[in-house]
């Protein structure tokens, strides 16, 4: 079985435009794409409809509105998989797009340590028309998280996991109104989520790989990508 590790790659860049608040994820998915493109099998991963086993937050220092060109800003990316890191590594350096160019990339791997929560830095989406709310129940969203979440792991382990297990003892949605996110040129519609992670064995593992793979969908796209705070 593989071991299980999360990789973070801090990926400072500097804009060479004008950055549109709305406009960053998709800024920053079309710099990592460019990278993955220069391996004809990573395009073939890139292009498969499959778990892509990594995911992105957005650009810090946070802007109100803009972010100006001329300036760094970073990003990190994460991911499991051990092999996207060293693609990462060595073709990300110095990649550049018409809005953004790498200049560092700096690696470490976040350490296994208890988890008392993970809470999303952005939004967690479901990929339903629409807005989640207008097509499930609550019960039916939570469900989802955690279905999603297991399909992630028994895929990228080849394996089938015991589902009884709780993830968390509690979760909180953080903002009173959806909240958009542009992908390629279409609005998608989430929320920011904490979870208070149960202190078993398995709900543990499962939180601590979902640093690095995202929670729901649309991940390499920018959203679900989650902190955690360690008890």
């Amino acid at each position: 079985m593989r071991s299980l590790q999360v990789f973070e790659i801090k990926v400072d860049v500097y804009t060479l435009e004008d950055i549109k608040i709305q406009d960053q994820s998709v800024k920053i998915s079309q710099l990592i794409d460019k990278a993955l493109c220069k391996s004809d099998r990573l395009l073939k991963f890139h292009e498969k409809n499959c778990f892509k086993n990594y995911c992105f937050n957005w650009l810090y220092p946070v802007e109100q509105n803009l972010y100006r060109k001329g300036k760094i800003y970073t990003f990190i990316i994460r991911t499991v998989d051990e092999e996207l890191l060293r693609y990462f590594k060595e073709y990300l350096v110095n990649e550049y797009t018409e809005s953004l160019k790498v200049l560092t990339i700096k690696v470490k791997i976040i350490p296994k340590k208890a988890i008392e929560k993970i809470y999303s830095i952005t939004p967690l989406i479901i990929k339903t028309e629409g807005y989640w709310r207008e097509k499930l129940t609550f019960k039916q969203f939570e469900d989802r998280i955690k279905v999603n979440l297991i399909k992630k792991y028994n895929n990228y382990f080849n394996t089938k996991i015991d589902e009884k297990f709780l993830l968390y003892d509690n979760i909180v949605i953080e903002n009173k109104k959806p909240i958009a996110m542009k992908v390629k040129s279409i609005n998608l519609l989430g929320d920011k989520v904490t979870l208070y992670i149960s202190n078993d064995e398995i709900s543990q593992r499962l939180a601590y790989f979902s640093l690095g793979t995202g929670l729901l969908e649309v991940n390499a796209r920018g959203a679900g990508f989650c902190n955690y705070k360690w008890v």
